[in-house]
């Protein structure tokens, strides 16, 4: 456990070096959305998306194309991240996979970079400089960009501040719909776009170089949101074409690389963009990303020599592949959670039960959060997971840092650290706390130690070997107090589609951070985000009075009892992003987490690591905490 908090805490302090305003960022497992879908790794990514990592089936002839031309040193990499991806258009893709292959055909404003001594920057990339903002007598703060010289998309074309400009809009926009548009929530004007007033952002760009953006209030992570890949260009007559984005004829990018073949569920190839402004520092010629969901597929490419990284391999042999591979088998710090959702609309109540309304909604609270007494955390991350994964008891991962620099997790509760005991010896008190509090609802043979009447559920996980032998923990783990939950698996798309539109009852979930702030696991929540899988304020959801908040200790004259959720947490998150003082910033962030978590819709399991393995003859390859992989400078 020292030794990989000590991890975490360096790979956290990585991205600490580059954070801007006054955001405390210090030591500190993205993207982000669910992001990810490999066995120790969302996802989203994303969800990711973020946030969660995909996963997805190669076939043996994507293998045996994996043996494509590598005989020029460091000119061709073959590696396998996940499954076909949903989406590689900037603003619509919400996995880490996704913001993998985005970073590599894309040149945002900024980017991660990594210094001599192995340490994380936040540099400009297609900006000449990062600049500090300009504070106006209302509030809000002007940013002035100038792009570089030189800037070009892959068909030849000059990149112009306009396509920034336009790409944003389009991003946030009501008719395009993209889950992350409520990133753009701290650019002044956001909220008259969410209202359907297109192109109202205060975003101009004032002749072809120059961008120039105002934000509401002084934004910490600001920065770190102009590396996001949701904030990357695209040009206007390019996406014009709607399915643009899913054939290398009509992907037209900016950055390192370009697509150069898509075999669609087998292989996407990049290759060195020359136009690219920064080509004479790209080392890697060619990349050839592998799509798959099966671990042991994934496996047998690596030890073959097929593929030089693969990210994920199979459970049953994390162990062995440990001592065999000493120095190929990588476990690094990664800041996410690993967690179950409860579709909050979905009835979970007995049979005849004369529930209904706010009255139902705050029995099932009480008996999701029940529920999630059962789960063994420790056995999951050291029987399953096996890669020094931390057991978790609340959502905002380990790893990010509170106003004082502490990390907000062991401030959670009401600085408790855990909105319940996770620790070994807690198992069966929360066991016996469990049985007692579903005892309320259901009905229980004391012969038999079962509920009898407890509704049948399935729990839906995308393909792979880890999610499913942790759903097959949890149905087991259920299954001793009567509760019958079947398993259903779906391909990472479809996975990611019915999640979203809330066909399910209980799912698995991952989320990895978007950027280094509490925020980025907080206001995905939100009514309107389109990562709210969890269909808060949504549906039958949308009317129900059961929520309560009371910032009046913080200085504000929100408390409300019994209200909506856009009443209550969307308030709440809304009040976040418009404060500009820090410490009080954070303790709403725990007002939010605390109203999230008495939902008992957020069942934590765990906080991420990120294991991968890499072939020891490649140089140059770096990761960061997002989840995010980078191969452009590697060589052999």
């Amino acid at each position: 456990m020292k030794k990989l908090t000590a991890l975490l805490l360096s790979a956290v302090m990585v991205l600490s070096l580059a954070a801007c305003g006054d955001s405390a960022r210090v030591p500190a497992d993205s993207g982000n959305t669910d992001t990810t879908a490999t066995t120790t790794t969302d996802t989203a990514s994303a969800d990711t998306a973020s946030s969660d990592t995909a996963s997805t089936d190669t076939s043996a002839d994507a293998s045996a194309d994996a043996s494509a031309d590598t005989s020029a040193e460091g000119s061709s990499i073959n590696v396998c991240l996940a499954s076909e991806p949903a989406s590689i258009d900037p603003a619509l893709n919400s996995a880490v996979d996704g913001a993998t292959l985005l970073v590599h055909l894309f040149s945002g404003l900024a980017k991660w970079d990594q210094k001599a001594d192995g340490t994380l920057d936040l540099v400009p990339d297609a900006a000449t400089d990062l600049p500090e903002g300009v504070e106006n007598g209302d509030g809000t703060v002007t940013y002035t960009y100038t792009l570089r010289d030189g800037l070009t998309w892959s068909d030849g074309q000059p990149v112009t501040a306009n396509d920034f400009v336009f790409a944003w809009n389009r991003a946030a926009s009501d008719d395009l719909a993209a889950d992350y548009g409520y990133m753009f929530e701290v650019v002044d004007g956001y909220d008259e776009v969410a209202e359907g007033s297109a192109d109202s952002m205060n975003i101009q760009a004032t002749d072809d170089k120059t961008i120039v953006v105002t934000l509401k209030n002084a934004v910490a992570y600001w920065n770190e949101l102009l590396a996001f890949p949701t904030y990357f260009p695209v040009r206007e007559d390019v996406v014009a074409n709607e399915s643009w984005a899913t054939d290398p004829a009509t992907f037209v990018c900016n950055g390192p690389y370009t697509m150069t073949q898509w075999n669609h569920n087998s292989l996407i190839t990049l290759t060195k963009n020359d136009k690219f402004v920064d080509a004479d520092t790209i080392t890697m010629n060619e990349i050839n990303f592998y799509l798959s969901d099966d671990a042991n597929n994934m496996l047998t490419n690596f030890e073959n020599g097929s593929w030089q990284l693969i990210d994920d391999v199979p459970t049953n042999e994390i162990a062995a592949l440990k001592d065999k591979y000493p120095d190929e088998f990588i476990v690094t710090g990664q800041l996410g959670t690993y967690y179950v959702c409860w579709n909050v609309n979905e009835n979970i109540l007995p049979a005849g039960s004369s529930l209904s309304g706010a009255e139902a909604e705050k029995a099932e609270q009480e008996i999701r959060n029940a529920v999630g007494l059962f789960f063994d955390r420790n056995y999951i991350v050291e029987e399953i997971g096996q890669a020094g994964q931390v057991p978790a008891g609340s959502f905002v991962a380990m790893g990010l840092t509170d106003a004082d620099g502490s990390q907000f997790y062991d401030n959670a509760n009401g600085g408790k650290g855990s909105y319940y005991d996770v620790s070994a010896d807690a198992l069966q008190s929360n066991f016996d706390i469990a049985v007692e509090t579903l005892k309320k609802y259901y009905t229980y043979d004391e012969s038999t130690g079962k509920f009898t009447d407890f509704p049948v559920m399935t729990y839906l996980y995308n393909t792979s070997e880890g999610h499913k032998a942790i759903g097959e923990y949890l149905q087991s783990a259920l299954a001793q107090v009567g509760i019958t939950m079947n398993l259903e698996n779906q391909e990472w798309n479809t996975f990611l589609e019915t999640r979203k539109n809330g066909d399910y009852s209980i799912a698995r979930n991952g989320w990895l951070a978007d950027y280094n702030d509490p925020i980025c696991f907080l206001d995905m929540w939100t009514t309107a985000s389109g990562n709210n899988d969890v269909q808060f304020g949504k549906g039958g959801n949308e009317s129900i009075k059961a929520y309560s908040i009371d910032l009046t200790d913080l200085g504000y004259d929100t408390k409300v009892t019994d209200g909506t959720w856009a009443e209550t947490y969307d308030v709440v998150i809304s009040d976040i992003k418009t404060c500009t003082d820090s410490k009080t910033r954070y303790a709403l962030m725990h007002k939010a987490e605390d109203l999230l978590m008495s939902t008992g819709c957020i069942c934590p399991l765990y906080f991420y690591t990120d294991i991968y393995m890499l072939d020891k003859n490649i140089q140059g390859f770096f990761s960061n905490p997002l989840g995010y992989k980078y191969f452009m400078f590697c060589h052999q």
